[in-house]
């Protein structure tokens, strides 16, 4: 759950930040993609960790 959460708060985020630094469409999706893989496989990591303190 931890990993779907940050998955779409690292998307909204990139897309906020190439849209301050004047990017186009395409420069907007890549950036969300982008920081939506790196925010989601550190969800991942995250979510299995406190799977295995728990």
């Amino acid at each position: 759950m931890i990993g779907l959460v940050l998955t779409l708060l690292g998307g909204i985020w990139g897309w906020r930040l190439a849209t301050k630094r004047g990017g186009d469409r395409a420069d907007k999706l890549q950036y969300m993609v982008v920081y939506a893989l790196i925010f989601g496989i550190l969800g991942l990591f995250f979510g299995v960790l406190f799977d295995r303190m728990v």
